[in-house]
């Protein structure tokens, strides 16, 4: 196999939030970034609304404790919904019914 081709293999895609871009691009220099990695920066100092350790953190209990897919608990990091009407408005995008004891739950994680 060739070098490249082992390049290509060891790059697999995953779902981070918000939070954890930030964390990522924080640490490259801001001297070395392009306009597009500017962007992104200035995106995700706007938007990001929790730390890193608390999004993984909270990802993991909703994954676990709620049945979340790692898209759906990731959204719900990025967003951060503060009320169940708020939250239902994106659970009635995932075309699957939340039951209020869940919602009421993923709120307390969120909200922790």
């Amino acid at each position: 196999m060739t070098e490249q081709a082992q390049q290509q293999v060891s790059k697999k895609a995953r779902v981070i939030s918000i939070p954890e871009a930030k964390e990522i691009l924080s640490k490259i220099d801001p001297e070395k970034t392009d306009q597009i990695q500017k962007r992104t920066m200035d995106y995700l100092l706007k938007f990001s609304k929790i730390e890193p350790e608390k999004a993984k953190k909270d990802r993991k209990l909703l994954m676990e404790d709620c049945g979340l897919t790692i898209e759906e608990a990731t959204e719900l990091i990025n967003i951060m919904p503060k009320s169940q009407e708020e939250l239902r408005v994106f659970t009635a995008g995932w075309r699957k019914l939340i039951p209020t004891a869940t919602v009421e739950k993923i709120l307390k994680i969120l909200n922790e």
